[in-house]
């Protein structure tokens, strides 16, 4: 026999319901307007249920579609490679702080803190880059400044390695003879699953979103990652819907989707993201929260 819900179990449900609802309408909006007519957002606004739809946003696109594809590589390429050597760095820089024998923990635990709070600036920040690492119009623009590592993703990870890898077992396999990097390979990183899918869609999602670091250290756009070009391309729509020529040219940048391909553009940016999503949330309240409510 099905146990009858309590009230506050259904206030629960509605509440969590109407939030999740909430959640999802903006990106069905979004996918709606950017299959609306230019004209019809223009006049009517956003709306679910537009009075006429149109592919003008995507054909624009579809236009560049070769500059979107090597856009796409660049971006799927960056996020992978980043997102692996991210998580190599942070979870090893974890593993040894979260070591309590290991004497110059607090140290570098304050360190790596510290660089949460404070940082050198902008102008320091690309002295460094552009001048002494040499970066600049290279893909290690894409990658290296502010990604690689970041503190609050180390702290998170050391939290749950101590919180959920027995000190008993590494204790047990220093016994046995194994060594520091076996155990970090053969018994941490098997029980740490959860926290490592959980900060690896944070750092994907990073790099996938960035388009400062293109901006700052780039200008061949044949290295620009899809933000950087749906960025130009959305500037280059703005220019030509403001810009005043002959009646001709008139008549033909009039007829630009100037509103709808703003909302395309999101929905090429963000689908990607939307479709790796669902096959790593299961790993959230597990890793995350485990990871930074305990310790």
């Amino acid at each position: 026999m099905r146990k009858r819900k309590t009230p506050l179990e259904i206030v629960s449900i509605v509440l969590l319901g109407l939030a999740s609802l909430a959640a999802v309408l903006p990106f069905i909006l979004l996918i709606v307007s950017s299959f609306a007519d230019n004209n019809t957002l223009i006049k009517e606004g956003y709306s679910f249920f537009p009075s006429k739809l149109s592919m003008a946003a995507y054909n624009y696109l579809r236009v560049q579609g070769h500059v979107i594809f090597r856009a796409y590589s660049i971006t799927i390429i960056v996020t992978v490679l980043g997102t692996v050597v991210s998580l190599a760095i942070s979870s090893m820089l974890a593993y040894v702080l979260s070591r309590k024998d290991f004497p110059m923990s607090r140290v570098i635990t304050f360190i790596v803190f510290f660089t949460m709070l404070f940082n050198g600036g902008l102008v320091p920040t690309y002295l460094l880059y552009a001048s002494y690492l040499k970066i600049k119009n290279t893909i290690w623009a894409l990658m290296m400044p502010m990604l690689l590592m970041n503190g609050f993703n180390v702290l998170i990870m050391r939290t749950y390695y101590r919180t959920n890898v027995p000190g008993a077992v590494i204790e047990s396999a220093i016994i046995d003879g194994a060594g520091e990097f076996r155990i970090f390979m053969q018994i941490v990183m098997p029980l740490s699953v959860p926290i490592i899918a959980t900060i690896g869609l944070f750092v994907g999602i990073a790099y996938w979103n960035d388009w400062f670091n293109g901006l700052i250290y780039l200008t061949k756009p044949s290295l620009f990652n899809i933000q950087n070009l749906l960025n130009r391309i959305l500037m280059n729509v703005q220019f030509l819907s403001t810009t005043t020529v002959g009646s001709d040219a008139s008549a033909a940048i009039s007829k630009l989707p100037t509103v709808s391909v703003r909302m395309a553009i999101a929905v090429i940016g963000i689908l990607p993201v939307l479709i790796a999503y669902p096959f790593f949330q299961k790993y959230f309240v597990k890793g995350l929260v485990v990871g930074a409510v305990k310790g």
